[in-house]
């Protein structure tokens, strides 16, 4: 966590001063104990506060004390949050988390994946991402600036925790960041159903961008081109594609895997 610190920076649409509202046990939990976040009111029922005591085993241990809860009813939170929010009882109002520079994320060395979204807008689709990267150990999730979703409850929601985690770093030009990863010694895979080779063939080594398209528009021109290597996830029976969500859980498990054992070699 020390090093995510050092590597955040004010600035971005990220590290822009507003609040909003978390809400879900998994996502309350994961903010409470993360020192890099802001919390400033935390609402929950009789029921959820002892959820997320029970929760609650990594308590913050730096920064600013976490506020303590403020009993509610139902309605109360239902006021505060969207139409719908499933929030099991608690939500909690926060400031958004500093941008994040890519550069100071990266090791100098060693294995490190990293995820690219080009325009991928859907924010289920980005919170499913966030987890898979945060499960598999992917040190950073890029999008752009523009054509991208923002940082909303329901991303956060859908993340399930994994925003505290994983860095999302927003960068105005996402041919450009790619340039600047491979100059730092990574390989750029892009996933494309039409691709002739499968990513399990692929030997991209152990510094690898994962560059992942919009669901139906797939990867823009300037991306496909910028990539080092186009690898399909082969597929089977009357499904043409998957969720990109899917792709990146299954892309992930290839690189991270492929890059640890050539580590240990």
């Amino acid at each position: 966590m020390a090093k995510r610190k050092a590597a955040r920076k004010r600035g971005g649409n990220l590290g822009k001063k507003s609040t909003y509202w978390l809400y879900g046990l998994h996502s309350v939990a994961a903010a409470l104990a993360n020192p890099e976040r802001r919390c400033l009111t935390l609402l929950a029922t009789q029921q959820g506060a002892a959820a997320l005591a029970e929760r609650m085993a990594a308590p913050r241990t730096s920064g600013e004390p976490p506020p303590a809860p403020q009993i509610a009813g139902r309605e109360d939170l239902e006021r505060a949050l969207p139409a719908g929010a499933v929030h099991q009882g608690v939500a909690l109002l926060v400031e958004p988390l500093p941008a994040t520079d890519l550069g100071a994320v990266l090791p100098a060395e060693g294995p490190a994946v990293v995820v690219a979204l080009d325009q991928v807008t859907d924010p289920q689709n980005l919170g499913g991402i966030l987890r898979s990267a945060a499960g598999f150990g992917a040190l950073a999730v890029v999008t752009q600036e523009r054509h991208a979703p923002g940082v909303t409850p329901a991303l956060a929601k859908a993340a399930s925790g994994a925003l505290e985690a994983v860095p999302l770093v927003q960068v105005n030009n996402l041919v450009r960041a790619l340039e600047g990863l491979k100059r730092q010694g990574f390989w750029v895979v892009g996933l494309d159903a039409e691709a002739e080779r499968p990513l399990s063939a692929l030997d991209a080594g152990a510094r690898v961008v994962l560059l992942l398209g919009a669901e139906g528009a797939g990867l823009r021109r300037l991306s496909r081109e910028t990539c080092d290597f186009l690898a399909a996830i082969p597929l089977h029976g009357p499904i043409a594609s998957l969720n990109v969500a899917t792709a990146a859980a299954i892309g992930l498990y290839e690189l991270l895997g492929r890059a640890r054992r050539i580590d240990s070699s």
